[in-house]
């Protein structure tokens, strides 16, 4: 019997020629209409890695009208459902065959150890490949109301989503929105965050060459004020996504309630890490390493908060902290690299604000908190862990977004609850136990969107994901997308003659 070969091992080497970053409009690669253009730069040296069109008011009113125009007249919304399926799984392919150009522009671009982003690149090629299977299996509801009527539900797209995308994992997390959106038959205006636009021209050539009519996927490179915001209030725009801080968020669902439109917002974190006392310690500390420091501790689902009941406090702390001592800090296309550069100068220096802020307020440095030694060009920073934060703390409030862990104790099962919810957020949480019965008590107590049990955020793709309070509002994931990326009509289809009021009849009988 024949063996399956594994596949070679992907060539990644910094050798792509990186041109301006234009934007891509009904189908052709143009530059802005003022003309203008923007630096982005390269996280490990600060020097500039490329230049992209600099989006305004008029680019974003060609890209909208482009997208208008394709789900008014064009084909792609009226396609059957397994047709689409079929240009989705076209872009699948086209991501995987074209991965190492994919990964090579994000490790440049933000930063990212190559062999995680190795990770990500798959799951883009995967976030098609699942949806080109779900939509065309969605079926909808019946009720049948006696011999009278039969009344049912169809799913049907909304029209233009606008789509406003961060830069910590630019590639996976748009085409996670963009392909439930385009497999319930809306089209798009993706605007790419500033400070990472390399993916997004790409991908936009790859979904050319999918089959994707012209119209139906659209790129503008700008900043938030210039480009965003108009692409927010767009009276031609009727879903508007967003992934990022949450004042922005709260900017732009306020941008586009003149026009109603539906928003899909992902916003901050300041997820909880529980820790019982009864809690297997070396899985514990593995979990608790691997959330806040893979991504350079730039996600939204960070445990960036640790909390430990004290009889284990100072074993855990102290067992993550020694870890953390040794994670490998440097070029980012390095195999053996566990954490990268910060995205920006202004970010790396807010996050070593934060760490000063807890130095004055008396906590711990039990590890990094410092730029490596001879790495003073980029945004380099150790991985760092915090001790004896307290609730009121800066750095126990706030998202930080970078590779910093913040621990305090906790003395039972209330204290914990009290101190996972002690914050505005509410995206993930992170509880381990061997008590079941507390488990499930305590992630049903804690204010939040998704709580893991005795597991690291391990994605799936059918479950929804999103988060409350101030970590957003929406949902996305599976069946749950189409919630929001279609809308649902109902159909009542009566069976035969039913009584109808008679009404102007006069004195007639």
């Amino acid at each position: 019997m024949s063996q399956t070969q594994p596949a070679p091992p992907l060539e990644i080497a910094r050798t792509t020629e990186l041109g301006l970053q234009r934007h891509f409009i009904d189908g052709t690669f143009r530059e802005s209409v003022a003309g203008g253009t923007f630096e982005s730069l390269d996280p490990a040296t600060n020097a500039v890695l490329v230049q992209a069109a600099d989006g305004q008011a008029a680019d974003v009113d060609l890209a909208v009208a482009a997208a208008r125009r394709a789900f008014d007249e064009g084909p792609w919304p009226h396609m059957k459902a397994d047709e689409r399926a079929a240009v989705l799984r076209r872009i699948a392919n086209g991501i995987r065959d074209r991965a190492a150009e994919f990964i090579e522009r994000e490790v440049r671009d933000i930063g990212m150890p190559v062999k995680q982003m190795k990770g990500l690149a798959a799951r883009a090629a995967k976030n098609f490949d699942y949806y080109a299977d779900v939509f065309p299996e969605l079926t909808g509801k019946s009720f049948q109301v006696g011999d009278e009527f039969v009344n049912y539900t169809i799913r049907k797209p909304v029209g233009v989503a606008g789509m406003i995308m961060p830069w910590n994992a630019p590639l996976m997390l748009s085409t996670w929105r963009i392909a439930p959106a385009l497999a319930a038959g809306n089209t798009i205006v993706l605007k790419p965050a500033e400070w990472s636009p390399l993916t997004a021209t790409l991908l936009a050539e790859v979904l050319h060459d999918a089959g994707v009519p012209e119209g139906v996927f659209n790129v503008v490179h700008g900043y938030g004020e210039t480009a965003g915001a108009p692409l927010s209030k767009h009276p031609g725009v009727n879903l508007i996504c967003f992934t990022g801080e949450t004042t922005t968020g709260s900017t732009i669902i306020a941008a586009g309630a003149p026009t109603l439109k539906r928003s899909s917002v992902e916003l901050g974190g300041k997820s909880p890490v529980v820790v019982f006392a009864d809690a297997d310690p070396e899985q514990a500390v593995d979990a608790a390493l691997a959330q806040i420091f893979t991504l350079n501790g730039q996600r939204c689902t960070a445990g960036s908060r640790l909390l430990v009941q004290r009889p284990i406090y100072e074993q855990i702390v102290t067992a993550i902290a020694e870890r953390a001592k040794n994670i490998r800090v440097g070029d980012p296309f390095d195999e053996a690299t566990e954490l990268g550069p910060l995205i920006r100068p202004e970010h790396h220096g807010r996050v070593l604000e934060y760490i000063q802020s807890a130095r004055d307020e008396g906590a711990r440095v039990l590890a990094g908190g410092e730029v490596p030694e001879g790495m003073d060009e980029g945004n380099w920073l150790q991985a760092t862990v915090i001790a004896d934060v307290t609730e009121r703390s800066k750095v126990f409030q706030e998202e930080i977004f970078g590779p910093v862990l913040v621990a305090m104790p906790f003395d039972d099962e209330d204290e914990a609850v009290h101190l996972a919810n002690a914050t505005e957020y509410g995206l993930a949480a992170y509880v381990w136990t061997n008590d079941i019965q507390r488990a499930h008590r305590v992630a049903h107590r804690i204010d939040t969107g998704m709580c893991w049990i005795n597991s690291q955020n391990v994605r799936d793709l059918r479950t929804p994901f999103g988060g409350v309070k101030a970590s957003g509002i929406g949902r996305e994931g599976g069946d749950y997308a189409f919630d929001f990326y279609c809308e649902t009509e109902i159909v009542h289809v009566a069976l035969g003659s039913h009584h109808i009021p008679k009404l102007g009849l006069g004195d007639q009988d």
